[in-house]
């Protein structure tokens, strides 16, 4: 998408849809002079919120009608109601306008007159101080929209193997080492936990791991750990037929994790990081690990399975060890861990966990400033006496099998392989696709990219 900043319409050729922001009644498109003009209608009380609805609006309506071409006011997206720099506005329409104009077409086959997409945007009146910031809200939604590409692929497609390899493209050029490690290596690093649950598959399990050394030397890093579970059938605790389907997502926080990596990298931030995936398919057969089985982690922590299809965490726990070993600032990891959390919230916020609230705080803000939105909900204590195990240390679900709080188990399973550190668990299967009314393709979000770049741009220790 080519964004062109005007001073004015004159030399606006009639081939450009002219957006013009109102509170009329209606989204009306007319001709007028030989220009076609969309009248957008926005919400009397307009919030940040809507923001993000609006400008997604108007790129899905000019697609509707196959324009490729669009201009627009950028002071029609100034409110009063909604207190932003020009620069945070920027930010904001730059990335919605490209997080609106993808699809994922990869397997379908090209119509004669190609795929419907806006190729060219003018943008009038912009202010300097706009402008940067909305080439740089282009090339933040360009690295989301290769995290939803990434996440959408089909199983048969993306294997442990290929997302490393993946992990590796998505980063060529660009300052960042990238290591994977085989089940050789991970044999030597003791992480049966990830062994463990990717023994029941014919490929063979990774731990990606990458590293961005934009800060100074002896700064501690912020650690992303991504779970890249590339296909999961719930293992000998088999899915149910309905459930299958989608689960080639599972490893969408790796996907995230990937290029928010590269994304900082692009930035040039001088922040240090590091980012760690491991990557495993959940497979049903002779070889895969059983309920009952105990497994014991990096950590040396015993993990008595109750239930193969929580393997998410399982694979974590290794990963969340491995973490430590960076000395980090911060920990953060994000996963599709529970279909519990969805039940809570519905599919309009990730559900979050920390046992630092101020830390909470701040990711409940920054997610309300990119569109990433997030709640909080609670890890206390007493919730511990349940994942305690009878032959093992933890068990991987609740340990009497209820089936209430799920994600709540979840994060206080995770919690118990990285006490003493700053961390928090993002349980974004909630926000794994897009939901009716988001103005945003069918398939995968890439949250949460955004998020996860915006807390690391703004951190300070």
């Amino acid at each position: 998408m080519k964004i062109t900043f005007k001073n004015n319409i004159k030399d606006l050729s009639k081939e450009f849809l002219f957006v013009s922001v109102s509170n009329e009644n209606k989204d009306e498109i007319v001709k007028e002079n030989g220009v076609k003009t969309l009248y957008l209608k926005c919400d009397e009380k307009m919030n940040l919120r809507k923001l993000f609805l609006l400008v997604r609006k108007m790129v899905l309506m000019t697609k509707s009608i196959k324009a490729e071409k669009l201009a627009f006011n950028f002071n029609d997206f100034k409110f009063n109601s909604i207190k932003l720099t020009d620069a945070e506005l920027g930010e904001i329409i730059g990335s919605q306008l490209d997080f609106a104009n993808y699809e994922f077409n990869k397997y379908k086959t090209m119509p004669k007159e190609g795929f419907n997409f806006i190729k060219e945007i003018y943008i009038l009146g912009a202010p300097k101080e706009a402008e940067g910031a909305i080439l740089k809200g282009n090339v933040i939604a360009d690295e989301v929209n290769k995290t939803r590409s990434l996440s959408n692929m089909p199983g048969g497609d993306m294997t442990p193997s290929i997302l490393a390899t993946k992990a590796k493209e998505g980063v060529k050029g660009l300052p960042v080492k990238v290591i994977v490690l085989g089940e050789k290596e991970m044999e030597k690093n003791k992480m049966q936990a990830i062994l463990s649950v990717g023994r029941g598959s014919e490929e063979e399990s990774k731990f990606i791991i990458m590293e961005y050394s934009g800060g100074k030397k002896g700064d501690k890093p912020i650690v992303l750990v991504g779970k890249g579970v590339t296909f999961d059938t719930g293992g000998i605790n088999l899915k149910p037929s309905n459930s299958l389907l989608g689960m080639n997502m599972d490893m969408s926080g790796g996907a995230a994790v990937v290029h928010t990596i590269a994304l900082v990298a692009k930035m040039k931030l001088k922040k240090n990081i590091i980012g760690l995936i491991p990557s495993i398919e959940n497979m049903a057969s002779g070889k895969s690990y059983r309920p009952g089985d105990v497994v014991r982690s990096m950590s040396g922590k015993t993990i008595e399975i109750l239930n193969t299809d929580a393997e998410g965490r399982v694979i974590l726990a290794d990963a969340l060890t491995y973490a430590q070993k960076y000395n980090p600032e911060v920990v953060i990891d994000v996963a599709t861990l529970t279909g519990a959390s969805m039940v809570a919230l519905g599919e309009r916020a990730s559900a979050i966990f920390t046992d630092d609230d101020s830390l909470a705080e701040t990711m409940k803000k920054i997610g309300e400033k990119t569109g990433d939105y997030v709640w909080q909900l609670p890890m206390w204590e007493e919730y511990e006496n349940e994942i305690k195990g009878s032959i093992g240390d933890f068990t991987n679900i609740h340990n009497k099998d209820s089936r209430y709080g799920g994600a709540i188990y979840g994060a206080i399973f995770l919690y118990q392989f990285i006490k003493g550190y700053k961390w928090v668990h993002i349980d974004m299967a909630p926000r794994m696709v897009a939901m009716a009314g988001e103005n945003l393709a069918l398939g995968a979000t890439g949250s949460p990219v955004r998020l996860l770049y915006k807390f690391i741009e703004e951190y300070n220790k």
